[in-house]
């Protein structure tokens, strides 16, 4: 059956992209940490929502994080994580 759920999809960033995924969460943070806001829970109000309303405009944040894919973005945070 294809497209069903027989068999793992495998998805992975090449190193290039990843760098740059992380280049951009890092200067998406520091725009919203100067800003007064609470970074963690901006960036998790968009990952959850997809509305790019939750990131500042302050320093091009906002079109910096529409730049990448949330999955993208998802990826990076779970390997940071996991890498310690």
């Amino acid at each position: 059956m294809p497209g069903g759920f027989e068999e793992t999809t495998s998805y992975q960033l090449d190193k290039d992209r990843k760098e740059k995924v992380a280049a951009i969460l890092a200067s998406v943070f520091n725009a919203l940490q100067e800003k007064g806001y609470n970074p963690v829970s901006q960036l998790v109000g968009y990952m959850i929502s997809g509305d790019p309303a939750y990131i500042t405009s302050y320093k091009d944040a906002r079109t910096m994080i529409c730049k990448v894919e949330r999955d993208e973005i998802l990826e990076a945070l779970i390997r940071k994580y996991l890498e310690g």
